[in-house]
């Protein structure tokens, strides 16, 4: 089978992390076929190291984007993400990966992957566990089995496409999972020795401080759809992680804040209504169980997909009217 995968990696200020990054890329069994780094106006040594890399790794490009004068997470990240989409031609590849550049792995991680997509046609997204490291100790960063993790999201080229891409907005990582059972895919992260996430940086200590990073995921968690009652459970859940308490207030107060603002949602209904569904069986059956569920529906009601790409390029083209 092919493996030919193309890394997209959004990157501002990485000096202190992007050089670990790029050789756990190098040391991988499997190497990228192309790896796309965006540099979304870097100050630090980030460019410098950048241009080390180019000269010494052939598969990596980097596309320079003017500074905007500030760290962007969140639609901002998704943005460069799409600079760097739209330097390549995405049918030249098997899998695509939108990956930070604050990583580290072991050697066989991507090879693993691909051989999990391998082993299950269903597969639309796919990651290991995402782990911090505190002095000696390795601690894994909670979170569900149900979607990959948002700084290693690696695709099948097909199911993207499926999916629509990603939303440009904040809790992209969130509905891109569900909208891949919606259309047929299964979406998952899983524990894997071989594909275990060393994250040099702790997700949600957002760009400022980490109550900012915690009340845009609440902002997040509104924009997305999710029912209060949800929200009301997952900030009881996150208030027994670092800092202990006010991590789950801030998750709350950033959806009630925007409630009351009356922000804008994602604005797709059929998306809603099964979302919707899926939270609240994961509340009453817990997420695992309904997880499975709804990959048992996948397998059971979709085709394969290489079997829907081959009934669609066989179907008659429309006659227009």
């Amino acid at each position: 089978m092919s493996r030919r995968y193309c890394l997209i990696t959004p990157c501002r200020d990485e000096a202190a992390y992007l050089q670990t990054t790029i050789d756990t890329v190098a040391a991988q069994s499997v190497p990228p076929a192309r790896w796309v780094i965006v540099d979304d106006g870097s100050t630090d040594d980030t460019p410098s190291i950048l241009a080390r890399a180019t000269a010494k790794h052939p598969y990596i490009q980097v596309i320079r984007r003017q500074d905007r004068g500030q760290r962007a997470v969140g639609p901002g990240v998704i943005e460069a993400f799409y600079d760097g989409l739209n330097a390549i031609e995405v049918n030249d590849f098997d899998y695509i990966c939108k990956f930070d550049g604050d990583l580290e792995m072991p050697p066989r991680y991507f090879e693993r992957v691909m051989e999990h997509f391998e082993s299950d046609p269903w597969m639309g997204t796919l990651s290991g566990k995402l782990y911090l490291r505190y002095g000696d100790k390795t601690v894994e960063e909670r979170c569900g089995d149900e979607n990959s993790v948002g700084p290693a999201k690696f695709y099948r080229v097909q199911c993207f496409k499926d999916i629509g891409g990603f939303v440009r907005q904040v809790s992209w990582d969130g509905i891109d999972g569900h909208m891949c059972r919606l259309k047929g895919w299964v979406a998952r992260s899983m524990h894997d020795p071989e594909m275990q996430i060393i994250h040099l940086r702790r997700m949600g200590s957002s760009q400022k401080s980490f109550w900012t990073g915690r009340t845009r995921w609440g902002r997040g968690k509104y924009f997305m759809g999710s029912a209060p009652y949800y929200v009301a459970a997952v900030s009881v859940y996150r208030m027994f992680e670092r800092p202990f308490i006010v991590s789950g207030i801030g998750i709350f107060w950033g959806y009630i804040k925007a409630w009351l603002q009356r922000l804008p949602r994602f604005d797709n209904r059929e998306y809603l209504r099964f979302f919707r569904r899926y939270e609240l069986e994961s509340l009453l059956l817990g997420k695992r169980r309904t997880m499975n569920k709804y990959h048992d529906r996948v397998r059971r009601e979709f085709a394969p997909p290489v079997e829907r790409a081959r009934a669609s390029r066989q179907a008659p083209a429309a006659v227009a009217v």
